[in-house]
């Protein structure tokens, strides 16, 4: 990344009301990046606002839903109007989407693929010609899933897949103008990105017939993940961004725990898909 004005770095963040993107909103600001921390609803901005407060850091707070190609347009022209440059997006923002394809309706699918994909998409085509100008980067969380596909995240996985294809098909190309491109793979993740979607186990268990037993195992395996005692805390999921956009040559492709190094490197070391498939397979009590 071009450093030559270090102290006027400017960050645009999606996504940041809770969890990994709060953490790493507080995280750059306090590295000195002037931050832009962006979320769909400010009515939820109250515990950024405290944690950059608690931080003694300053951050500017804005509304932005990524599904909206008109507002995201809008409000990368507005950091570059504002503070004269952007430096780094980070496309943080996503929402779950739990159930497999004879349950959930064509809608879900949908509606995963415009806030994973198509809003990291938008976000990134609206930066280019700034962070041209910069040489600066485009930071995606995407998520093991983005590598291995898991039982009954049918859409979330598929939206996190198109996006790791994009961006891997998109970087060789970035790099001849300039501008970094790279992905983050967290594991479970202890935040509120599980409970936003809604899940409401015995009910979901009773509603998808043949499929309950199924997925009544998949959840009970998904609650021990995303236990606090073993999840990843977001903080350190944070620094891994910041690292991201602060080492001279970070790699493309960035898990954010060794546990999350061990898990993407089943599927690439698996070219028949077997052992992949087989491990899952455990996960719906197979």
């Amino acid at each position: 990344m071009n450093t030559t004005d270090i102290d006027s770095r400017t960050v645009l963040i999606t996504g940041t009301s809770s969890g990994i993107g709060l953490a790493t909103a507080v995280a750059t600001a306090r590295a000195g990046w002037t931050t832009i921390a962006t979320m769909r609803d400010l009515a939820k901005s109250g515990p950024l606002e405290s944690a950059a407060a608690a931080a003694g850091v300053a951050l500017e707070i804005r509304e932005l839903d990524v599904t909206k190609e008109a507002d995201v347009e809008r409000e990368v022209q507005y950091c570059v109007e504002r503070y004269g440059r952007l430096d780094a997006v980070v496309n943080n923002a996503g929402s779950a989407a739990v159930g497999t394809v004879e349950v959930l309706a064509l809608a879900d699918f949908r509606s995963a693929m415009e806030v994973n994909f198509f809003g990291v998409v938008a976000l990134t085509r609206a930066a280019m010609p700034h962070l041209r100008a910069s040489g600066g980067r485009v930071i995606t969380v995407s998520s093991v899933g983005g590598a291995v596909g898991q039982p009954f995240n049918e859409a979330y996985c598929a939206a996190k897949f198109a996006v790791e294809g994009f961006l891997e098909s998109l970087q060789p190309v970035a790099k001849t103008v300039g501008v970094g491109v790279h992905i983050i793979e967290p594991g479970a993740v202890s935040t509120e990105f599980v409970a936003n979607a809604g899940i409401d186990a015995p009910a979901m268990v009773r509603q998808s017939g043949s499929y309950g037993p199924a997925l009544s195992s998949y959840l009970g395996r998904s609650a021990q993940q995303f236990d606090t005692t073993s999840a990843q805390a977001p903080e350190p999921v944070a620094e891994t961004i910041l690292r991201s956009l602060e080492d001279s040559s970070p790699d493309f492709r960035i898990q954010t725990s060794e546990w999350a190094r061990d898990f993407v490197a089943n599927k690439l070391a698996d070219v028949t898909g077997n052992r992949v498939t087989s491990m899952t397979a455990g996960w719906v009590g197979l």
